[in-house]
C-alpha cells in the first residue's frame, strides 16, 4: 500500500473575494501536496470555505440577499481562483453543506452528552469580526488582540466547551510531540501566552444571530463558528460518532494542518483539545505559515493595498505568480510583495536563468546535431562535477521539503538551473562546434545540459506545473526519473520562449 498523505488548508471565510495573501495558502499547500505525489505517496488535499457566522449574515443583509445567495456566490468566486492558480485540491468543502450540518449537530449532541459542553451565560467583550469574546486582560489597547478593532459588551445565554478540562493532556501532548506546531517561535506564542495563564471555558454557541447550524436539542442556540468550521477537516473525510467511513480510517489522522498564523489559537489550542473529547487522534503537524505583506504593510480591504491572483495573473502568467509567492515567502517570517518586486524576480531567475538555459541549449541542439542527442560516456572532470550536482539534488529538495523550506527546496533547483549556465560558460559548446574531432565532447555536453534540465524540470513540478510540463514537452520527453542518464538519446523539439522578460515601462 502507499503511503498515505492527508494535507488541509484553513477553510477560506465566505466575506468576499480572497485577496493575494489569501491565495499564498493555497499555493503553498497544493506545492506541497504535489511533493508528496511525486513521491509516490496517496495524497488526499482539502480547501473549501466557511459560510456562517453574524458577519456573513450581516454582509447579506445589506447587500439585499439570502444568506445562502451571498456565500453561493462568494464560494464560486474562491473557487475560481484556487481553480486559475492551478491548485489540485482532492475535495473543496463549504460549510452549508447539509451532510456537515448534520454531523457537527451529532458532535455538538455528544460533547454535551459526555459532560464536555454546558449550558451557562456569557458575559464579556465581544468582537464581531472575529466573532470572538475576550476578557479585559486579553484585549491591547483596549482593542481586539486579534484585528485591533473596537469590542462591545455583550452577555447572552450560552453554552460552552469545557477547554480547561484538557488543558494539561494538551500541554504534555505539545511537550512530547516538539514537531506538532512548528514554527518553533509559534509554538512558544501559543505556550507563553496562552497555555500558561490558563484556557478558560470556551462560548460554542449563539443566540444572537440565526445563520448558522442550529443545536438540534435547544434549536434558538446556533453552533459557534469553532466547531463548525473546525469540524471540516474530518466531517467531509467521513466521521460520524455513530460510525465512521472507511476513507476517514483510511487518512486520518491529518499529516499536515496549513494555516495563517493569525488563526493558530483555534488550531493549536482548540481544535486538539476538540479532538480529545471526541478521542481522535490528533494531527501530525500543525504549521503557521507567515503572511505575506503588501509593501511591507499587512494587507487589508479598508487600506486599498490589495492585490488579487487574477489580476496578476493576467498580467504575468499563473506560473509566475505561483514561482514569486512560493520562492519569496520565507519559511517563517512575512514575506514581501510589490510589482516592482515581481517584475525583478521573474526577468532574473525565470527568464534569464530558466528560460535562457532551456532556449540556448536546444537551440544548439538543433544547429549543431538537427536536434538528435545521444550519451557516451563521461571523462572530463568538469562534467564529473556537474553531473554529481545534478545526482545530489533530489535528496536536498526532499531534505528542504520535509520541513516545509518550499523557498529553500526551489532555491536548491535553481542553483542547479544556475550551475548549468556556468556550465555553457565553461565548456564554450561553439568553440567545440569548430573542432570536427570535438563533435562528441560537444555531444557529451549538450546530452548533459539536456539531462539536468530534465531532471530539474520533474523537481519543478510541483512548484511550476505548467512549466515543467512544457520544458518536457520540448525536450520530448516523458521521462520521470530524476537520475542522471535516465534518457539515453534525445530527439528534441523546437524551443519555445518560457519566460519573455517584461518591460516596466511597457506594464
Amino acid at each position: 500500500m502507499k503511503k498515505k498523505y492527508y494535507i488541509t488548508t484553513a477553510i477560506a471565510y465566505t466575506s468576499g473575494k480572497p485577496h493575494i495573501g489569501n491565495t499564498y495558502e493555497i499555493v503553498l499547500a497544493d506545492a506541497i501536496a504535489r511533493y508528496h505525489r511525486f513521491l509516490g505517496e496517496d495524497v488526499y488535499f482539502q480547501t473549501g470555505t466557511d459560510e456562517h457566522g453574524i458577519k456573513i449574515q450581516e454582509k447579506a443583509e445589506a447587500l439585499g440577499k439570502h444568506p445562502q445567495e451571498f456565500v453561493d456566490e462568494v464560494a464560486k468566486e474562491i473557487q475560481r481562483i484556487w481553480d486559475l492558480m492551478d491548485t489540485s485540491y482532492d475535495q473543496f468543502v463549504r460549510t452549508t453543506n447539509q451532510h456537515h450540518e448534520k454531523i457537527v449537530q451529532k458532535i455538538f449532541k455528544k460533547l454535551y452528552e459526555q459532560g464536555d459542553i454546558y449550558k451557562g451565560e456569557y458575559e464579556g467583550l465581544y468582537c464581531t469580526p472575529c466573532e470572538s469574546f475576550f476578557t479585559e486582560s486579553q484585549l491591547i489597547d483596549g482593542k481586539c488582540p486579534d484585528c485591533g478593532r473596537e469590542v462591545k459588551k455583550a452577555k447572552e445565554e450560552a453554552y460552552f466547551f469545557r477547554l480547561s478540562k484538557y488543558q494539561k493532556k494538551l500541554e504534555e501532548y505539545i511537550q512530547s510531540h516538539p514537531h506538532f506546531i512548528e514554527p518553533e517561535a509559534r509554538k512558544n506564542e501559543m505556550i507563553n501566552n496562552f497555555l500558561k495563564p490558563g484556557l478558560q471555558d470556551l462560548c460554542v454557541s449563539r443566540t444572537t444571530f440565526t445563520w448558522g447550524i442550529p443545536v438540534d436539542f435547544d434549536p434558538k442556540h446556533i453552533v459557534y463558528v469553532w466547531i463548525d468550521a473546525l469540524t471540516n477537516y474530518i466531517t467531509f473525510l467521513g466521521y460520524d460518532p455513530d460510525g465512521s467511513s472507511e476513507n476517514f480510517q483510511k487518512y486520518w489522522p491529518c499529516n499536515l494542518h496549513l494555516i495563517g498564523k493569525d488563526i493558530l489559537r483555534f488550531h493549536t489550542l482548540y481544535w486538539p483539545i476538540l479532538l480529545m473529547a471526541l478521542d481522535l487522534p490528533l494531527p501530525e503537524q500543525i504549521f503557521g505559515h507567515p503572511w505575506l505583506l503588501m509593501s511591507s504593510d499587512k494587507m487589508s480591504k479598508s487600506k486599498g493595498n490589495v492585490l488579487y491572483a487574477d489580476e496578476l495573473v493576467e498580467k504575468f502568467g499563473v506560473d509566475a505568480v505561483r514561482y514569486y509567492l512560493l520562492h519569496e515567502i520565507p519559511f517563517s517570517s512575512d514575506g514581501n510583495i510589490t510589482l516592482d518586486l515581481m517584475i525583478e524576480r521573474i526577468n532574473s531567475d525565470l527568464a534569464n536563468v530558466l528560460g535562457n538555459l532551456v532556449q540556448r541549449t536546444l537551440s544548439m541542439a538543433d544547429k549543431y546535431f538537427n536536434k538528435e542527442i545521444q550519451s557516451h560516456p563521461l571523462q572530463d572532470s568538469l562534467d564529473l562535477e556537474f553531473v554529481e550536482k545534478i545526482n545530489q539534488l533530489p535528496s536536498k529538495v526532499e531534505e528542504k521539503m520535509s520541513s516545509l523550506a518550499v523557498s529553500d527546496a526551489i532555491s536548491e533547483i535553481f542553483d542547479v538551473l544556475r550551475a548549468s549556465n556556468k556550465y555553457i560558460d565553461e565548456t564554450m559548446p561553439w568553440i567545440l562546434a569548430k573542432d570536427i574531432t570535438q563533435k562528441e565532447r560537444l555531444e557529451t555536453v549538450l546530452y548533459n545540459l539536456l539531462e539536468s534540465i530534465r531532471v530539474c524540470a520533474n523537481l519543478l513540478e510541483p512548484f511550476l506545473p505548467s512549466t515543467s510540463k512544457e520544458i518536457l514537452r520540448q525536450l520530448n520527453t516523458q521521462e520521470k526519473s530524476i537520475l542522471y542518464g535516465s534518457v539515453s538519446t534525445y530527439q528534441v523539439l523546437e524551443g519555445k520562449v518560457l519566460f519573455a522578460r517584461i518591460l516596466k515601462e511597457k506594464l
